[in-house]
């Protein structure tokens, strides 16, 4: 009898899972995909500011503290829920326009900007209180 496997021809020899001869150390493993995972959901959460974003900021005097930051993001987090893909996201007397998909601030502008001022090619607004 012959091992060998002729093309269209099956095979009726024993099978079994395959084992590497690794050793591999389970919960560490575990561990390290966890760290991973979470590194990848706190990325996720971060609002980012293109670059031309940071400029009309510097320029308009427009700072932002870390909670006020996060209360954004948590805006457009729920944009993201209803399918949002370029939303204006009202915060105070600023105006963003903010790229949803890509969690990225665009431009900003402040109160004295925003009169008389046309947003275009958004899809949604948000008010964040």
């Amino acid at each position: 009898m012959s091992d060998r496997m002729l093309v269209g021809h099956l095979s009726t020899g024993r099978t079994g899972p395959i084992q590497g001869n690794r050793n591999v150390d389970r919960n560490k493993q575990q561990q390290t995909d966890a760290a991973s995972f979470r590194d990848i959901l706190d990325q996720q959460q971060q609002l980012k500011f293109s670059h031309h974003a940071e400029q009309r900021l510097q320029q308009r005097g427009i700072q932002l503290m870390p909670d006020q930051i996060a209360r954004i993001a948590n805006a457009v987090d729920q944009a993201a829920t209803k399918g949002a893909k370029d939303s204006l996201v009202l915060f105070q007397d600023i105006a963003m326009i903010v790229n949803v998909p890509n969690r990225t601030v665009v431009t900003a502008m402040d109160g004295n900007s925003m009169k008389e001022h046309i947003f275009t090619q958004i899809d949604s607004a948000v008010v964040v209180s």
